[in-house]
């Protein structure tokens, strides 16, 4: 943590377990969003459950399963090497800023302002963060 940035941490105890809240202020949120763009592109693709392996799982920068199988966001020299089909080369821009999956309108702020600039904006929430994948050919723009 960032020292002149700690006063906007709390500590909570909850079922034996410290943790540290995560900020919910939409205005906090944004005025410290702080995004990183990755150096490394990423693709998207998808395949049947049946078909992942244990050295895609443990390369993915995410996974979701859907009804239609599993989308993989994979860093591209992986998708390559497994000979996946995937459209588009995307970079991953990570907001630094320790949001709280309960905050309401930060996503739809960074969407809306990408969406001005012409940048299609495909937003993942993780537990501390939100990232952005966005077109590589792009992601100066978005920054």
């Amino acid at each position: 943590l960032e020292p002149e940035s700690f006063n906007r941490y709390v500590l909570t105890l909850y079922k034996g377990r410290l943790s540290v809240v995560a900020e919910t202020d939409l205005s906090v949120l944004l005025k410290n969003l702080n995004p990183v763009a990755s150096s490394e592109d990423y693709v998207f693709t998808t395949l049947p459950a049946d078909s992942l392996t244990s050295a895609l799982i443990s390369v993915a920068k995410g996974m979701f399963q859907e009804r239609e199988g599993t989308t993989l966001i994979l860093p591209v020299a992986a998708a390559e090497k497994a000979n996946l089909q995937f459209e588009g080369y995307y970079r991953c821009i990570t907001c630094e800023v320790h949001s709280s999956l309960e905050a309401v309108g930060m996503t739809a702020a960074m969407s809306t302002a990408l969406g001005k600039a012409g940048v299609s904006a495909n937003v993942v929430a993780a537990y501390y963060h939100d990232h952005i994948f966005v077109p590589a050919e792009k992601a100066d723009l978005a920054i």
